[in-house]
């Protein structure tokens, strides 16, 4: 995620290129360009021609262009606010969980309070790694014993298994006695919703939008670009490339940002900073602990938080 700075001067914003979609379509946008150069030239150089096509095609594909964009890049969005929405509850649930487990459970000692809470860590890590798909393996066994860090590590759903885990040592509790049975209800309301958070996830990663209407999408960005020189050269002449270049620059540029958005799990510069939530809840966890030497949260570098 984009942390910008909170004074924001003018050249900031015109020319950083750090989380810009500048580096993704700069080569789209300069054959565009080019393209309208050689039409500028055909049309000085080979009068009567025929090249100038008017703004009728540019009008008339404009609007329904623009309809594209603009409900693509709202649905795109949605599924961006809605997975920091979950990620938002999740910490909630296991602050929750955490608060639950050090104050109702009867005759808890601290090492099995302090195991408990690393479960609920490991659970967002777990999560997080199989939301990006990278290999969970190095922080399940930081917060798990060595044994069961090695039977999740090589599953493909370590966040439900551990989730079923959860449930599990709390019916323990209850088993042994330990546990009131209504406390038991309000603790597994808490874990159900963690696995509502865990469902909502896995449906966002797991619809994307339907290909049709992106490939629609994607190849009227492309054609009303590929129109542009030939409508403009007969009004703006010589001004056609740097026209071109800016309508295809704000074109593909929302294009390719509703296409970077629409799984905001992926590491990248636009998308959430799970990172930086996973340490939010090793650090929020450890400090109902007491925990004393607790890790720092994470920074911005070069204005990105991942």
């Amino acid at each position: 995620m984009i942390i910008p700075p909170s004074h924001r001067p003018l050249r900031l914003m015109l020319f950083t290129m750090r989380g810009s979609i500048v580096p993704v379509i700069w080569k789209r946008v300069l054959g565009m360009t080019l393209l309208a150069v050689l039409v500028v030239v055909a049309e000085r150089q080979l009068p009567h021609t025929g090249v100038e096509l008017g703004a009728v095609p540019l009008t008339l594909m404009g609007l329904t262009l623009a309809i594209f964009l603009g409900f693509r890049n709202s649905v795109a969005y949605e599924r961006f606010w809605e997975a920091r929405t979950l990620w938002g509850e999740l910490l909630i649930v296991l602050r929750n969980l955490a608060r639950q487990t050090l104050t109702l459970g009867d005759g808890l000692p601290p090492d099995e309070q302090r195991q408990r809470l690393h479960r609920l860590i490991a659970f967002a890590h777990a999560l997080r790694h199989q939301l990006r798909g990278s290999a969970p393996g190095p922080d399940l066994a930081a917060w798990l014993p060595p044994a069961e860090a090695a039977a999740l590590a090589g599953t493909r759903q370590p966040s439900n298994l551990l989730l079923g885990r959860i449930g599990e040592s709390y019916a323990q509790l209850r088993r042994e006695g330990r546990l009131d049975p209504i406390l038991l209800a309000s603790i597994d309301a808490q874990l159900t919703r963690m696995s509502y958070v865990l469902g909502g996830c896995e449906r966002i990663q797991g619809t994307p939008i339907p290909f049709a209407y992106l490939l629609l999408l994607h190849r009227t960005v492309y054609v009303y670009c590929l129109l542009l020189p030939f409508c403009l050269v007969g009004s703006v002449g010589w001004v056609t490339p740097l026209m071109v270049g800016v309508l295809s620059y704000t074109f593909f540029g929302l294009d390719a940002l509703g296409d970077q958005i629409e799984n905001p799990f992926d590491p990248l510069p636009n998308d959430l900073p799970l990172d930086a939530m996973c340490r939010t809840i090793e650090i929020s966890l450890g400090e109902l602990l007491g925990e004393r030497a607790l890790p720092e949260p994470l920074q911005p570098v070069d204005g990105v938080l991942m």
